[in-house]
């Protein structure tokens, strides 16, 4: 499943198979424009790679692998094609350059992490009482 939007496609069907530290660590590398995040392949040298290898390196199902764990990640986590990825597709094209798409997308995971921790929040209020 991809859409055309790629931050609808980040939102839907990215952030929802993103662990906890892949979140922050994604997070942290878009709000820097860190020189670890690249574009145009998945993997050049660890520990520079794309979105998608980021997160696959903080996932519990995919930290073990090297160059393949973006590809891995998202056709086997996240159940996307990385050949047609809208996110991978946009991201390919500018990267960390293209500041628009690096400024929706942190605000998709501050977003998230909002949500996460207001989840979590919830939960331990409810456990106390």
């Amino acid at each position: 499943m991809s859409c055309s939007d790629p931050v609808m496609e980040f939102r839907t069907a990215w952030l929802p198979h993103v662990s906890d530290d892949g979140l922050a660590r994604i997070t942290e590398l878009l709000e820097k424009a860190s020189p670890l995040l690249i574009h145009g392949a998945f993997t050049r040298a660890v520990p520079m790679g794309c979105l998608a290898t980021h997160i696959a390196w903080n996932h519990g199902r995919t930290r073990h692998l090297q160059h393949e764990a973006g590809v891995t990640w998202l056709s086997k986590v996240a159940k996307l094609n990385p050949a047609t990825s809208s996110v991978i597709l946009a991201w390919d094209q500018a990267g960390k350059s293209n500041f628009e798409l690096r400024m929706a997308l942190v605000e998709e995971c501050r977003a998230e992490l909002d949500r996460r921790n207001g989840v979590a929040e919830r939960e331990l209020e409810e456990a106390v009482y």
